[in-house]
């Protein structure tokens, strides 16, 4: 006997559609039902990613109800319910798998394929709004209501006003450089303001909006707490927690948006490492930075330019750990851009922002810029950058191949200062040699941490390497900030 299957979900076997949990993409229900009470159920999946509703299984039980009973009328109501139960009418189809009942007797499941809807929020006729997420239908309200808008190009944060904030709460110096850029000396800032959407009338009143306050504001967290990105750095893979918390670094930069890039660029520069690679042109060992300055740095700038402001609970998070840098925004890709085709589609949901940061030099096309992180992870011979959209939002990740990296690391240690006193020193002089190789300079207390020694055994060590002319003491003996770097053979 050939088996039930979808035609236009082929995943849907009729083994799926009994064994398997209800999930983001898939419903059962009776053919019980009131055909009314399925309308949440396609606005829910219209609002989300799409998905499927199966008439005619028993959700409790699972077993084939079939639809035959329920007579022709009802079907039809079934089927046009989409039309007849939402607004605007998503766009969807049915399909009918002939099935064997409970009963034994010859039946029939009737699926509804409902497409999503991403341009438009599809609401029951009663004026309720829900949102397929994992297995549960919700129903959407206020806040989460609003941000459904935003995400589908409705509603636009950035253009709306922010009724607390006056130019007076505006970063003067920022305004200025903005005037300079824009070569408009003959200008007040009220009047650039205005000519680029900044300020609006409402009721009467002149307000800034979100997007000029997050530009400008000399007090960022005073109206948008969550305008910051949070850099955190582990020690090892993974994240742990409670007694075993590996958080080395946890560091927050709260500042508005034309200031934050300079400053995390700043700060997250100081804490990536350096690493040893072989220059295949040249055939020396030279030192490379742990990833591409450009990926990093234009993966922020994406993160800060089309992050979803309207989530105020959210904020950007820069995670560093031993074999990865993870970029994670607030809010899902943008309209029509996708996982699959970020490289080639151009879209920002902040354009305003987008066009004030590109006048300052930190924006590209979004897709130009994603392309030039494939090239220079590429270019340094690291594995192409990931995106995904875990929850709601976007992560970036960039794998620094530290395993590969650390045999570089142990290889060019041994040819800069030779094999024949490689092997005259033990696995401890060896650990010593090979963190210096990453650094210009350690300190003592650098080295009692990573090897987690006394400051006695640190120094006796450092005495031999240095009386073998390997390693050399830069600063006074007294100096407590004195440093140790390697002499390199010519």
């Amino acid at each position: 006997m050939a088996e039930v299957r979808s035609s236009i979900n082929p995943i849907l076997t009729l083994e799926y559609i009994q064994s398997e949990d209800e999930n983001k993409w898939f419903d059962r229900k009776s053919a019980k039902i009131r055909v009314s009470d399925i309308a949440p159920l396609i606005s829910a999946f219209a609002n989300a990613e799409g998905g499927t509703i199966v008439l005619g299984i028993n959700e409790k039980t699972r077993q084939i109800e079939g639809i035959n009973n329920y007579g022709s009328i009802k079907i039809n109501e079934f089927i046009s319910s989409p039309r007849d139960c939402c607004k605007p009418m998503p766009s969807y189809r049915e399909e009918f798998l002939n099935v064997v009942n409970v009963k034994g007797d010859a039946d029939r499941l009737l699926l509804l394929h409902i497409d999503p809807n991403p341009d438009q929020v599809v609401r029951t006729n009663n004026d309720s709004t829900y949102l397929r997420i994992g297995d549960r239908t919700k129903e959407l309200k206020g806040e989460d209501l609003r941000n459904l808008e935003y995400s589908k190009g409705l509603r636009c944060f950035e253009d709306e006003c922010n009724s607390e904030a006056t130019i007076a709460d505006l970063d003067q110096a920022l305004l200025e450089t903005y005037r300079e850029k824009l070569q408009a000396a003959d200008l007040t800032f009220e009047q650039i303001l205005k000519a680029r959407g900044f300020i609006k009338n409402k009721n009467g009143q002149q307000l800034l909006t979100n997007g000029c306050v997050l530009l400008f504001a000399k007090d960022i967290q005073r109206f948008y707490p969550n305008c910051r990105i949070r850099f955190v750095r582990y020690d090892g893979t993974i994240a742990k927690t409670g007694i075993e918390m590996n958080i080395v670094r946890d560091y927050n930069i709260e500042l508005p948006l034309l200031r934050i890039i300079d400053k995390s660029r700043e700060f997250i520069g100081a804490q990536l490492r350096e690493f040893v690679a072989l220059n295949p042109k040249t055939g020396r060992f030279q030192v490379v930075p742990e990833y591409p300055e450009f990926a990093w740095t234009e993966g922020i700038v994406n993160a800060v330019t089309h992050r979803e402001y309207s989530m105020m609970g959210s904020h950007i998070r820069v995670s560093m750990y031993d074999d990865r840098l993870e970029i994670e925004s607030p809010g899902k890709l943008p309209n029509m851009v996708t996982i699959q085709n970020i490289k080639e589609t151009r879209y920002s949901r902040n354009p305003r922002i987008a066009r004030v940061l590109t006048e300052f030099g930190w924006v590209r096309e979004l897709n130009e810029g994603v392309k030039r992180i494939y090239s220079d992870m590429e270019r340094f011979f690291l594995e192409d950058p990931e995106y995904s959209e875990p929850g709601q939002s976007v992560k970036l990740l960039l794998r620094n191949n530290i395993l590969m990296r650390n045999l570089r690391k142990k290889d060019w240690t041994v040819e800069s200062i030779g094999e024949n006193i490689w092997n005259t020193l033990d696995e401890t002089e060896h650990q010593i040699m090979v963190f210096m190789s990453e650094k210009k300079q350690v300190t003592r207390l650098e080295l009692q941490a990573h090897l987690k020694r006394s400051n006695g055994f640190v120094t006796k060590r450092l005495a031999k390497l240095i009386d073998l002319g390997i390693v050399k003491a830069n600063g006074n003996t007294h100096d407590p900030k004195r440093t140790y770097s390697i002499v390199y053979r010519q």
